[in-house]
């Protein structure tokens, strides 16, 4: 009896890359939307606040994110544009894009903790109140939310950095919104029915002719 030589079937190329590119592709995606969200709601939030003297009493004042600094809500922003901008391009322009992702996030992140312990907002709102140039905020405290605003930076960093690592194995925009170098076809005039003659002499003032001879 002869021996029987099995074949072995085909393997399919391994799904590695491609489970990697799905993968870094959600947490990219859900860092960055919910780093954006977290920074831009931090900054409508009270961050300080403080009591200056007017006529002799405490008058209570607070500020808010935008207040203090206006850079963690601006860069949450560039930070969410660049995070769609990543699937317009390709190659270098991705790269190029995911490094402005990783620096929005890194600068949300510097502003917020400057701006944990700043009191310059306060002080401007304590010479406002009490008439006096020189005055200054007492009884200064400052809140969790610059905290938090940072949090949302280093989300859009983490984002930023899957997006320079594994960049080059996500999906990019369909072609079809691509404009192709081939150009577009013709379209041709349809041919005039010779059974009816308001066709014919549509055919004759275009110069046709309806016969199709």
């Amino acid at each position: 009896m002869e021996g029987v030589t099995a074949v072995p079937s085909p393997r399919s190329e391994p799904a590695g890359p491609s489970r990697t590119g799905r993968t870094s592709l959600a947490a990219a995606l859900l860092s960055g939307a919910l780093g954006a969200a977290v920074a831009l709601l931090a900054t409508r939030q009270e961050w300080s606040e403080g009591t200056a003297t007017v006529a002799g009493g405490a008058f209570p004042l607070t500020a808010k994110g935008s207040d203090v600094t206006g850079v963690p809500a601006a860069l949450a922003v560039v930070g969410l544009a660049a995070l769609v901008a990543v699937f317009a391009v390709r190659r270098a322009g991705r790269l190029a894009v995911s490094a402005v992702l990783a620096l929005s996030g890194a600068g949300t992140v510097a502003a917020a903790l400057l701006g944990a312990s700043d009191s310059t907002a306060l002080d401007e709102k304590a010479a406002q109140a009490s008439g006096d140039a020189s005055a200054t905020v007492g009884a200064l405290s400052h809140t969790a939310w610059p905290y938090v605003a940072a949090v949302g930076g280093l989300l859009l960093l983490v984002a930023g950095l899957l997006a320079v690592r594994y960049g080059r194995l996500w999906p990019a925009m369909s072609g079809r919104y691509e404009r192709g170098g081939a150009p577009r076809p013709r379209r041709t005039a349809a041919q005039a029915d010779p059974d009816r003659p308001e066709e014919l002499w549509k055919a004759l003032d275009r110069g046709e002719d309806p016969t199709g001879a």
